[in-house]
């Protein structure tokens, strides 16, 4: 137990120095992924809410202010097959002083995974994703992200490192090329139905040219994962800012439910969901 504890410990380490020497995902879908696709036959429907208590009171860039926003994002995932899936996104936002909720944009995002069957000793997917936004949310209207996935379940231990590219097809970052956005998880069991957690969240400008670190965003804070049912998806976390350019302040809830169109081995049905 202590040594599978010291090993999934300095893998965290590890992946943190990584990260951390390295701008935040927009914060819609604020989540540090698990490798795990939806089963075939399977359909996961998520909903992302957050709120950024403590953000930007001005608009930076034409982008509208931070400060109060409030995001949700509907997810629906269906699994094709074992080891390939699709999501859609559809991202809306209400800001200080006009709290309805307006269309903000949609993506697409097909995913694949190294299939459980090939007995890796880490889990690994790779997912793509691409769409649109309107320009008063964010500086670029059409983005494309590469989101490769790497995790481990060392017993009551679970660690996953996305080491994400982003890349501005249309928009004011297009002509700085591709980004590096890491984003790390590491939780612990602590009782049978809940774990606690930290996940961090990084964005460090283009390849090419980092930004210095003011300009960079880096967001951590404790989370907590309850398992009330193989089905049923519950995190809620805290997200403190820890840079002048990232929210200081961000309360996240992710609420998701799988329905299965065909009845799956027992196996399956006890999948972890992150």
């Amino acid at each position: 137990m202590l040594s599978n504890m010291m090993r999934c410990f300095a893998l965290f380490l590890l992946l943190c120095l990584l990260v951390l020497s390295t701008r935040a995902q927009d914060n819609y879908e604020i989540q540090v992924y698990e490798s795990e696709t939806v089963p075939n036959y399977s359909t996961m429907f998520e909903l992302h809410s957050n709120v950024t208590v403590f953000g930007m009171h001005e608009s930076v860039n034409g982008v509208v202010p931070s400060q109060y926003a409030w995001h949700e994002t509907v997810e629906i995932t269906q699994g094709i097959t074992p080891w390939f899936e699709i999501g859609g996104y559809l991202f809306m936002s209400g800001n200080q002083g006009d709290y309805w909720l307006h269309w903000v944009g949609d993506h697409i995002r097909p995913r694949i995974r190294v299939p459980a069957k090939w007995n890796w000793p880490l889990g690994l997917s790779l997912s793509t994703e691409i769409g649109y936004q309107r320009r008063q949310y964010c500086e670029d209207t059409w983005t494309l992200e590469i989101r490769p996935i790497i995790d481990k379940d060392c017993k009551n231990f679970y660690v996953s490192f996305n080491p994400v590219v982003d890349y501005s097809i249309r928009g004011l970052n297009h002509n700085a090329g591709p980004q590096f956005s890491p984003a790390v998880k590491m939780s612990y069991k602590l009782l049978n139905k809940v774990e606690l957690g930290f996940e961090y969240y990084g964005s460090v400008g283009a390849f090419k040219s980092i930004y210095p670190l003011r300009e960079q965003q880096h967001q951590i804070g404790p989370v907590v994962d309850i398992d009330i049912s193989p089905v049923w998806e519950i995190n809620v976390g805290y997200m403190f800012g820890l840079t002048p350019a990232t929210d200081k302040g961000i309360v996240k809830l992710i609420l998701g439910r799988r329905a299965d169109w065909k009845k799956h081995p027992k196996k399956t049905l006890d999948t972890k969901l992150v």
